[in-house]
């Protein structure tokens, strides 16, 4: 079925909570998605959903957000994939938005899919960078016919498509994919790879109530408990300072130093692929395309070589200070600082001069 897509507008940033407390991701989206909405002079919404959760509205108006789409019920006080795809497909129906951005999070990459299925549209996962395809500007008439873009204003044209970049081909490439004929656009975007606006306190929005009719026959899956294990306790995501090692931490006892120094310099403990596949540590420290993207202020990296899926992870980290006995290693290419050495070595210097 045709869409028209003069009927589509403004750009949705799914504002995902957890036990009433806003992911960092959301707030991130949220000043991407008024970065994006400035260039077409759109409005950018944030979806929230859940219940008793009013309060989170005023935090994204602070962040950027135009106005605050709430949808709370009982039955949405738990995430559940049921109950939250009805909710906020019944939401897109009614208010069509021409693109939807989520966060790549567990919660994001169960919710994104089967509502892009649902809205009958596309879904670009796990992207990098998002922007808006100004080349391919075109203008709609109420009858949706094309018009010259020169000899309109701006005010009157909706973007062709969004152009939404992810890695590609085990991370030897990046794509970009655009949705020119379905809507709304859909992205999951990965966590840390975009940064938050300045808070603005004492902004304020309008705020949008929807009701969904939402039955028990609508939730097919009844959350019993939700048990938080320890390892959901590292975040990779919110850390000024990460110290990763990688292979030339020689094992599992390797990781014994990367510890002491993030318990030292108060970061997080971070890993390569490699020894999270080596079973050296558990896969919730590791950095890059198939782990965690991170921005950390800095960003130690321990006998880590370098391989482009992990730069894909922490390049974009304020300082990058490397460590690794071979000087030819790639990842001495995206470091801000290189020390050439043992780790075993210059980690416990580091650690001595750390409180001079």
């Amino acid at each position: 079925m045709a869409v028209n897509l003069a009927d589509y507008k403004n750009i949705w940033v799914y504002a995902e909570q957890r036990g009433g407390k806003l992911q960092n991701v959301a707030l991130e989206l949220i000043g991407e998605g008024r970065r994006l909405s400035r260039e077409i002079n759109a409005e950018v919404w944030a979806v929230l959903i859940g219940n008793g959760i009013d309060d989170l509205a005023t935090e994204c108006f602070e962040y950027g957000a135009d106005k605050v789409l709430l949808i709370q019920d009982e039955k949405l006080a738990k995430y559940t994939t049921d109950g939250y795809t009805k909710a906020l497909c019944d939401a897109i129906n009614e208010y069509k938005p021409e693109i939807v951005m989520y966060g790549a999070t567990h919660i994001g990459r169960d919710l994104a899919p089967r509502c892009a299925a649902r809205c009958n549209t596309g879904l670009t996962a796990d992207c990098t960078h998002l922007d808006i395809d100004m080349d391919g500007y075109i203008a709609f008439t109420s009858e949706n016919t094309t018009l010259d873009v020169s000899t309109v204003d701006k005010n009157d044209t909706k973007a062709l498509g969004l152009k939404m970049t992810r890695p590609a081909f085990g991370g030897n490439l990046m794509a970009t994919i655009i949705i020119p004929n379905h809507r709304p656009q859909m992205s999951t975007v990965r966590p840390g790879v975009m940064s938050k606006r300045e808070r603005e306190v004492g902004a304020t929005g309008e705020i949008v109530k929807f009701n969904p009719v939402i039955t028990d026959a609508d939730i097919r899956v009844q959350v019993l408990e939700v048990v938080k294990s320890a390892k959901e306790l590292v975040s990779l995501t919110d850390a000024d300072i990460i110290c990763s090692g990688g292979r030339g931490v020689g094992g599992p006892e390797g990781f014994q130093i990367i510890k002491d120094f993030a318990a030292k310099v108060g970061g997080v403990v971070g890993s390569s692929r490699a020894c999270v596949d080596a079973g050296w540590i558990d896969h919730a420290h590791q950095v890059g395309q198939t782990g965690t993207t991170v921005k950390p202020k800095i960003y130690f990296a321990c006998g880590i070589s370098g391989a482009i899926q992990h730069l894909a992870g922490m390049q974009n980290s304020d300082i990058i200070v490397a460590i690794n006995k071979d000087p030819d290693a790639p990842i001495f290419e995206v470091a801000d600082y290189g020390i050439v050495g043992d780790l075993f070595k210059v980690i416990p210097e580091i650690m001595a001069a750390w409180d001079k």
